[in-house]
C-alpha cells in the first residue's frame, strides 16, 4: 500500500521549513491522480515515489520520482527531493547510503546520511549548472514593478539573471538597506513576465552582513506558487551566481554557505549550499537539509477515483 506523508524540509521544528507532500510507492497512480492529489495537499509541490523504469536509454537510478505542484507537473524540486528521501529513509530503516533518482531533470545523486541520533541528513547533487542572460533594461524595469519594488532596490552593477541546476530561477539580487521581508508581488503582473522571458521562479536575495550566508524569497505564481517558503532549486543557482559574480569570499575550490528562507511567511529554513570551483568559475551544485515528518498515512489507491487511464510510467519496473 503506498504511504503519505507531511514533512517539513529544511528544517528539524515542525511548521517550519517549507511543507512537502511525499508519495511512496506511487506506481499505481496515475498522472491525473498525481495531479488531483497535489492540488487536494495545496503544497507547492508534492513528490511521488516510484521503481526504477526499464526505458531505452535511461541512465542506472535507484528511484524515479515525479513533483507536482497544485497546477502542473515540474521537473524537479529541491525541498520536495528532500522531503522524499527523508520520507524513504525513515520508512525503510536506512544507514548511510548513496544512490541516485531519475527525474524530469535527468539523473541526480543523492547521500542519505544517518545522524548519531538516528535522524537523517539528506544531500542532493544539482543538475548541470547553466546562465542565461542578463535580462534586458525594459524587463528588469518591468520586474520591478510586477515585485513592487523601485529599479534602484536592485543592487547596483549586477545582472538580474536567469541560472538554473534543473529548474531554473531569476537570481534577483537587492541592496542593502531593500525590506526583503515587506516584498510584496503583484502576482499576475509577475506570472505575465514569467510567461515572456520562459522563466517561472523569482528569487530575490541579499547577502548577510556577517558570516556566509544569504537571506531570500521566492516567487512563482505561474505555477501556481505565490511564495514558495524555502527553495532549493534557488538556493542552488544563487552559489552559482554568487560565485560567477565575485559577491561571497571562497578558497577558490569550494564555497559553502546558508540559504536562509521563510521568514516572511513565519516558516523560516535553511538550505546548505556547497558549489565546486574550477578554472572557468562554479562547476557543480549540492544542496543538504533536515526534514521532520508531521504526519504520515497509508493511501489505498485502490479507492481513488479513476480519473485518467494514463499509467503513473510509460516503463515497466527495473528489475
Amino acid at each position: 500500500m503506498s504511504q503519505l506523508f507531511h514533512i517539513d524540509a529544511f528544517t528539524t521544528t515542525p511548521f517550519r521549513g517549507n511543507p512537502a507532500g511525499v508519495v511512496l510507492d506511487a506506481d499505481g497512480l496515475s498522472s491525473a491522480q498525481m495531479q488531483d492529489l497535489a492540488r487536494e495537499l495545496k503544497h507547492s509541490e508534492t513528490a511521488f515515489v516510484l521503481a526504477p523504469q526499464r526505458c531505452g536509454g535511461d541512465a542506472p537510478h535507484d528511484v524515479l520520482i515525479r513533483y507536482f505542484t497544485p497546477t502542473t507537473e515540474v521537473p524537479i524540486c529541491g525541498h520536495a527531493t528532500i522531503a522524499a528521501h527523508y520520507a524513504r529513509a525513515v520508512a525503510l530503516g536506512l544507514g548511510t547510503v548513496e544512490l541516485t533518482q531519475k527525474t524530469g531533470a535527468g539523473v541526480q545523486r543523492i547521500r542519505v546520511e544517518r545522524q548519531p541520533d538516528g535522524d537523517y541528513r539528506i544531500l542532493m547533487r544539482q543538475g548541470p549548472l547553466s546562465f542565461g542572460q542578463p535580462l534586458p533594461p525594459a524587463v528588469r524595469q518591468a520586474a520591478a514593478r510586477a515585485l513592487g519594488l523601485a529599479e534602484g532596490d536592485f543592487a547596483p552593477g549586477l545582472p538580474l539573471q536567469v541560472v538554473s541546476t534543473g529548474h531554473s530561477k531569476v537570481m534577483v539580487p537587492l541592496r542593502d538597506g531593500v525590506a526583503l521581508d515587506a516584498i510584496a508581488p503583484d502576482h499576475a503582473a509577475l506570472a505575465a513576465l514569467s510567461a515572456r522571458i520562459g522563466c517561472n521562479g523569482w528569487f530575490p536575495f541579499q547577502l548577510r552582513a556577517c558570516g556566509r550566508a544569504t537571506d531570500g524569497r521566492m516567487f512563482a505564481p505561474a505555477i501556481g506558487i505565490p511564495e514558495d517558503p524555502v527553495t532549493g532549486n534557488a538556493n542552488g543557482p544563487l552559489g552559482a551566481y554568487l560565485v560567477r559574480h565575485g559577491l561571497m569570499a571562497h578558497d577558490g575550490k569550494l564555497l559553502r554557505f546558508d540559504g536562509h528562507q521563510g521568514r516572511a511567511l513565519r516558516r523560516d529554513g535553511v538550505v546548505q549550499v556547497e558549489v565546486t570551483i574550477g578554472q572557468d568559475g562554479p562547476q557543480q551544485v549540492s544542496i543538504s537539509g533536515s526534514a521532520v515528518i508531521l504526519f504520515s498515512a497509508p493511501l489505498d489507491v485502490g479507492r481513488l477515483a479513476a480519473s485518467s487511464s494514463t499509467p503513473a510510467a510509460p516503463c515497466a519496473p527495473a528489475g
